[in-house]
């Protein structure tokens, strides 16, 4: 796990507003649920890893609407009243055109070298002539455009190239790619210099003076690849010559997030317009969690006491259906029913294809829906001409039945709008639905699976949206009571603050996942490791993740560690020890992951089999995996007490010996297996096993011991670090550790503290977000506990990185370090698994 690629996101506003508070409040915005918070990002429609869109800004028309990993998924919103247009969603971002093209875009040639190269071989005039010629990109075989392997430590690459005339006005931009270190010049003067870093699709501004407009040039480039995947791309681009048509914004008024839903409120002249973006991700219901349609309610309003004519306008692009803008789409209308619908797919449909991390789907198909009304009317269209017919007449311009494009060329749309003839002091509300249909969802051991939704294939798109219309009021209904009963939970388990974390995590965790069945009907809700390295179903992030669902849904947790059983129990993984992953998200085909972590997804999967049991009241689960649970116990028992230099979840702060906190995890997984025989009858397994745990805890302090707190490592006094694992002990009443071992890390813990949270250990002074929250689970009072939630709190409103909320960074200043939009934040409802 872990392994992290850090992605420059173009276009994000670094701001810091809190918003008002809005005076008037819409029939369908409910009070008590909807909390007014600045968030990194306003999570706005969440289905799976693949369809995740976020506002990055505080003002939802600041900024682009963006794919979780930065890449615009176009969304914009505009409503006309009285003739005047007012942009409420979204921001045309018109893409860069490719003058000298990335391998995106164009398998450029160059010449490389993977030995170090004479002095001067960044510069102009340099003699290559002895160098190899290769296609770009250079990496890693059969990873993104690698055209030309490169598997050594290093290599140089020059481009030569002529740089074509374009317009003075335009200003230039160098968008590159690179894993790890890299140097880049531009005609002999060097422009990057990363260190160690691995980066994608970065957009730097270029100085055009550097460049010889119209003669040749050269860019040479030096690569070292400190281990995993090694990579090298970098084009030249400038900006469209489409201008931005909707100029004029809308006055935000607030925004406010509930655990389904994102809304907001503005003020468009004498109109104020209220829009809710509603994902009903209910986990009490897995057919509606899994249905891949999400929907954005609207409705108008006059606040002068007259009526007024309104028009409301939504555009999407193909943005959403492809994984890079080279590719080619198809945009087509149609109608089903009841329903109206514009769909969007690439023409190649490489279905299941591509698997990674910085990865979008680019098979199936996005559909912007509605029901049908003859006030409303769908319409593919031109990407300019579109929004121009709209701000002129309030329609859409006529649209084609079927388009193709390629998108780094032509930007077709995707558009709705509706009329509302008489606005007044009487609300006109409407709506329309995003969905994906991605035909196939996951490769499992090799067997292509279909989304839970579709009921082995029963169900058809067609089917889905019609339900989708039909089910909206209840939806609507049930959405607004899970919100409420969320908020209250959260609200007196941990206060307000707390309540606040949990309602922006909750969406995000879920969308993390995507649920399937196997060829056996048994669950499986799979996670994207999202921005680690993009395993799936990965242990450790399964691990953190769980509260939210043992709270929820248990039966999602076990779908969750139903792959890992059945990978040990079916013999693919011969291992002693439980795998790490299943494979490189959407492919579940076996682990991928470099390294092995024993001890670390051992104690893991025995401590969530026995958290399923503890909360069903039954160990039935546990009794079905019960040969290879022992195999894994046993480990514990033999290998756990004082671990061997091992990965452990934590890996990005590098692996040791010794590890304390690890050590307290084999010893709650060995106790979990005692409490779990203990349910199932084995009375004499249940003592041996609990008694051994009790055996090694002790141990366990007298080897830790450190005064006033408990090590980092056994063999190296002076050092500390959190021990989150050992709430597990609290939280399933295992009574291994005495009482006063987690409050004398906690009275200790609380003197380390920085500005926005408690560090991981002593090396460093970054954090993991959902740790916090399990530390803070330990403390014994609300008082003590909130101590070291408002931190994290804190951090969340006051981070200058607008991505889907981050669970690493760095306390003393609220910095990003690596990680975004990871479902492990399902960790912050373990305060709501505390039995009062």
């Amino acid at each position: 796990m872990n392994k992290f690629f850090a992605v420059n996101v173009l276009g994000i506003i670094l701001t810091g507003l809190v918003f008002c508070s809005c005076s008037t409040q819409s029939e369908i915005q409910k009070e008590e649920a909807g909390q007014e918070f600045r968030a990194p990002a306003y999570p706005l429609i969440t289905i799976d890893p693949y369809t995740s869109a976020w506002s990055m800004s505080d003002q939802l028309f600041d900024t682009p609407v963006k794919h979780w990993t930065g890449k615009n998924h176009s969304l914009i919103g505009v409503v006309r009243v009285d003739g005047e247009t007012y942009r409420f969603l979204g921001k045309e971002e018109i893409p860069l055109e490719p003058v000298v093209p990335s391998a995106k875009f164009e398998a450029w040639e160059g010449k490389y070298l993977t030995k170090k190269p004479a002095s001067g071989w960044e510069k102009p005039g340099f003699n290559a002539a002895s160098w190899k010629s290769g296609k770009a990109a250079f990496g890693t075989p059969n990873t993104a455009e690698t055209a030309t392997p490169w598997e050594t430590e290093h290599i140089w690459v020059r481009r030569e190239f002529t740089m074509p005339e374009v317009n003075s006005e335009s200003d230039l931009y160098l968008v590159y790619s690179h894993d790890d270190d890299f140097e880049l010049y531009l005609n002999g003067k060097e422009i990057i210099n990363t260190g160690n870093r691995a980066k994608s699709n970065v957009v730097m501004k270029l100085d055009k003076s550097l460049l010889n407009i119209g003669g040749e040039n050269t860019i040479a480039a030096h690569c070292w690849d400190r281990g995993g995947l090694a990579y090298v791309d970098f084009g030249i681009f400038k900006e469209s010559d489409i201008q931005p048509v909707f100029a004029q914004t809308a006055i935000q008024n607030s925004v406010k997030i509930t655990a389904t839903q994102t809304k907001y409120d503005f003020t468009c002249g004498p109109v104020d317009l209220r829009v809710e973006f509603v994902s009903p991700l209910l986990m009490d219901d897995l057919d509606l969690l899994s249905r891949p349609v999400n929907y954005i309610n609207y409705e108008a309003v006059s606040t002068d006491g007259k009526s007024h004519h309104v028009e409301v306008y939504f555009e999407a692009t193909p943005e959403w259906a492809v994984n890079e803008l080279n590719q080619e789409v198809e945009v087509t209308n149609g109608k089903n029913g009841i329903i109206n619908f514009l769909k969007t797919g690439t023409t190649q449909q490489p279905v299941l294809e591509k698997k990674g991390d910085n990865v979008r789907i680019d098979w199936g198909y996005f559909y912007l829906a509605s029901p049908d009304n003859e006030d409303k009317a769908l319409a593919v269209g031109d990407f300019s001409d579109m929004k121009k017919t709209f701000v002129e007449s309030g329609k859409l311009m006529s649209g084609q039945d079927k388009t193709t494009a390629v998108l780094s060329k032509e930007m077709p749309v995707l558009a709705c709008a509706e009329v509302f003839e008489n606005v007044s002091a009487k609300p006109a509300k409407g709506y329309v639905m995003l969905a994906y249909d991605d035909i196939e969802s996951i490769q499992y051991f090799g067997e292509n699976l279909k989304a839970w939704w579709t009921k082995d294939g029963q169900v058809s798109f067609d089917q889905v949206l019609t339900a989708a219309v039909n089910d909206y009021q209840s939806i609507m209904e049930r959405c607004d009571l899970a919100d409420k009963k969320i908020y209250d939970e959260a609200l007196a388990a941990g206060g307000e603050n707390y309540a606040r974390l949990c309602l922006l995590a909750y969406r995000q965790a879920i969308a993390a996942h995507k649920l399937v069945k196997d060829t056996e009907g048994n669950i499986l809700f799979l996670s994207k490791e999202n921005f680690s390295n993009g395993s799936i179903g990965t242990v450790d992030v399964t691990y953190p993740s769980a509260p939210l669902f043992l709270k929820y849904n248990p039966e999602l947790l076990k779908g969750m560690l139903n792959p890992i059983f059945y990978y040990s129990e079916s013999g693919k993984w011969t291992k002693p020890f439980a795998a790490h992953d299943v494979g490189t998200y959407p492919k579940a085909n076996g682990q991928t992951y470099g390294g092995d972590m024993p001890v670390e997804e051992c104690g893991n999967m025995l401590i969530l089999t026995t958290a399923i049991a503890d909360v069903e009241g039954n160990a039935g689960y546990a009794a079905e995996h019960w040969e290879v649970l022992t195999t894994w116990a046993d480990y514990l028992m033999e290998n756990g007490l004082d671990p061997e230099n091992q990965l452990c979840t934590d890996d990005f702060a590098g692996h040791f010996a010794h590890n304390v906190n690890l050590s307290a995890k084999a010893i709650m997984g060995i106790a979990g297996y005692g409490k779990l025989a203990e349910m199932l009858g084995k009375t004499d397994v249940a003592e041996k096993y609990t008694s051994e745990a009790k055996s090694m805890a002790q141990e366990w302090m007298k080897m830790a011991d450190d005064g006033d707190h408990y090590r980092l490592t056994f063999d190296k006094p002076g050092t500390w670090s959190q021990k989150y694992n050992i709430v597990w002990d609290k939280l399933l009443g295992l009574g291994i550790f005495p009482k006063e071992v987690a409050q004398t890390e906690i009275a200790y813990y609380l003197t380390k503290q920085n500005t926005y949270g408690l560090p991981l250990d002593n090396r460093r002074t970054y954090t993991k977000s959902d740790w916090i929250v399990w530390i803070a689970t330990l403390a014994d009072d609300t008082e003590t506990f909130q101590k070291f939630i408002d931190p994290v709190y804190a951090f969340v409103t006051k981070t200058p990185d607008r991505v889907p909320m981050t669970d690493w960074y760095e306390t003393p200043t609220a910095t990003q370090v690596g990680f975004q939009a990871r479902s492990v934040v399902g960790g912050y409802f373990i305060k709501m698994l505390e039995k009062k």
